[in-house]
């Protein structure tokens, strides 16, 4: 038995001669979870595996390589190893994939960050990711007291707070004021043109995901009010503010951004309430979404907030997930609008379906940004076995809207449904019409243990 494992730490152990494999390329790297990964090896040319099951080669510390039930060869040239890890799927598709897609998969890693004082931000748009038409992301991070200055936008901005506590300012068209302050996993909205203004609080700041329904979106052509007031003559704003010209010397000659400011005292000390002109917003610019009763599944928790129990946001509704390890998002499609989704935490692999034949798998770690294309047919599976898979789900739309794969065909007359999919095998299609008997939609599903090999061999 030692000599066995010493044969195959030496990489002797396989069948192809003509293309030896390094160390590094058939054996889990160090750290790896041996009782797991020991005893399977998927990227060598002797493996086999029929139904594409998912591998999770980042928390398995395994190398993939582009062999797959004994087609393929090892790769000679140079590599971006890291990468390769991230994205098993690409080096090794499921045989499932097939034709042609566009990229539906982006890296905030890969975005460029502006760097400002106390703060920076990245963007990505449909530059980045061309197939992100509908919503542009941008993800920021301001530190205690810096402030992200008071501004506006010809799109809507919805928000998530991933860390920290921010404050956050607004008025609204009838000269309502509101001001609120967020933690983790709050929400905001600001519909198109609406001023507003953010600054981060806690110790450490903040950090949050911003998403704007256009996708071409930058966060660099924004309305700013230092912006603005540095491009108009003194003269003018003497007369717009009825102060004497040489004040407006003292104001900033460009825009400030992202900048530090004093540290906030509380809201009721902050407002202006003394003013003549003062009066609170009849509007609810912020919401709780990690507060929400979620929808409990059996493999995980959904929280969904559109228009429907957030009403000012009329354009971006989204859905917050809490998918278990080894659970998966069903197989389902959206009617009214592309998928735009964030990873928190946690690795996903993601299968398109585009129609014509086409069909396309993509990994996503946390950071990472994915597009699903409206009424094209997906799932979201939890490459782990060990660790939650945490993320939004985001639309350009009101309400969130999808159909289940599973709902459709356990509603659908039986024979017609057996007709399409089992007509050669009674057994497949009377196991298949138990599982679907009850039809309640699970949008997240748990790990099922299924019967012997020998059983799914007669079948």
């Amino acid at each position: 038995m030692q000599l066995l494992s010493l044969l195959v730490l030496l990489g002797t152990c396989g069948p192809s001669l003509a293309a030896p494999l390094t160390v590094d390329d058939q054996q889990p790297l160090a750290g790896s979870r041996e009782h797991r990964a020991s005893h399977r090896k998927p990227y060598t040319p002797d493996h086999r595996d029929p139904y594409d099951k998912k591998i999770d080669s980042t928390g398995d510390k395994l190398q993939p390589l582009p062999w797959r039930n004994g087609k393929g060869a090892s790769v000679l040239g140079p590599r971006n190893k890291p990468r390769e890890r991230q994205n098993p799927d690409i080096i090794r598709p499921p045989t499932t994939d097939h034709g042609t897609m566009d990229n539906m998969r982006w890296s905030f890693s890969d975005s460029h960050i502006r760097i400002e004082e106390g703060g920076w931000t990245r963007e990505t748009t449909i530059r980045e990711l061309p197939t992100s038409k509908e919503l542009a992301g941008v993800n920021m991070r301001l530190e205690e007291g810096v402030i992200r200055e008071l501004h506006w936008h010809k799109e809507a901005e919805w928000a998530y707070v991933l860390e920290g506590s921010v404050r956050i300012t607004a008025l609204d068209t009838e000269g309502g004021s509101f001001v609120d302050d967020l933690n983790k996993g709050d929400l905001w909205y600001f519909p198109s043109g609406h001023p507003h203004s953010l600054q981060g609080l806690s110790p450490n700041g903040t950090e949050f995901l911003l998403i704007f329904d256009d996708g071409h979106f930058s966060e660099d052509s924004t309305f700013l009010l230092t912006d603005w007031i540095a491009h108009t003559p003194k003269s003018v704003l003497a007369e717009n503010f009825r102060i004497a010209p040489e004040v407006w010397d003292a104001t900033p000659q460009s825009e400030k951004y992202i900048f530090k400011g004093r540290e906030p005292h509380a809201i009721d000390d902050e407002v202006p309430s003394d003013s003549k002109g003062y009066k609170k917003s009849k509007l609810q610019f912020t919401h709780r979404m990690l507060e929400q009763e979620p929808v409990n599944t059996t493999g995980g928790h959904v929280r969904i907030t559109d228009s429907t129990n957030f009403p000012i946001s009329k354009t971006i509704a989204a859905a917050h997930l809490d998918i278990e390890p080894g659970a998966m998002r069903e197989m389902h499609w959206h009617p009214n609008a592309d998928e735009w989704s964030f990873v928190i935490s946690g690795r996903a692999r993601v299968t398109i379906f585009g129609g014509k034949g086409n069909a396309r798998t993509f990994d996503y770690q946390a950071g990472d940004v994915g597009i699903v294309p409206r009424n094209m047919g997906h799932f979201i599976e939890n490459l782990s076995d060990d660790e939650p898979l945490e993320m939004l789900e985001l639309f350009r739309a009101d309400k969130f809207q999808d159909f289940s794969l599973f709902q459709w065909l356990g509603e659908t007359p039986r024979k017609l449904v057996v007709d399409h999919l089992f007509a050669t095998s009674p057994k497949a299609a009377e196991k298949f019409l138990e599982s679907v008997r009850d039809a309640e939609k699970d949008p997240i599903k748990d790990r099922t243990e299924f019967e012997d090999e020998e059983e799914r061999v007669e079948l």
